[in-house]
């Protein structure tokens, strides 16, 4: 029963984070963030279970969504895009990492900062 309760917190969370990068039209949405989180969530239930170094299998989470993230980015002459989608892709890997740890204050104000942080951004886009 803890373990479908993570899951659901994980893909909660990401959700959250996912939300507003669909609301903006970006290439990875609420989806594939709550995809991210779920995965890094179920790797480190998994590792614990098994007794594995959990630093390892971090890294190993955040160098796998480094390459996912890489994939969100484009690069033209003048400009790059997809590097915040990226950046969102890279922190909701670490939410469901926490929620997989029994971290849940971390991952829950994690996930509230990076969409107010999102909100922010928005707003300095208006003002351009």
């Amino acid at each position: 029963m803890v373990l479908l309760l993570k899951l659901v917190i994980s893909v909660c969370l990401g959700g959250l984070v996912g939300l507003e990068r669909q609301i903006k039209r970006k290439p990875a949405g609420l989806r594939t963030h709550m995809l991210v989180s779920m995965g890094a969530c179920l790797f480190t239930i998994v590792s614990l279970q098994f007794g594995a170094d959990p630093a390892r299998v971090a890294s190993g989470i955040v160098t796998g969504i480094g390459f996912i993230g890489a994939g969100t980015i484009m690069g033209s002459k003048f400009h790059v895009k997809g590097i915040t989608t990226a950046a969102t892709l890279w922190v909701t890997a670490a939410i469901g990492l926490a929620v997989g740890a029994d971290m849940y204050m971390a991952a829950l104000v994690g996930s509230v900062m990076v969409f107010l942080i999102l909100q922010l951004w928005r707003i300095e886009d208006d003002l351009v």
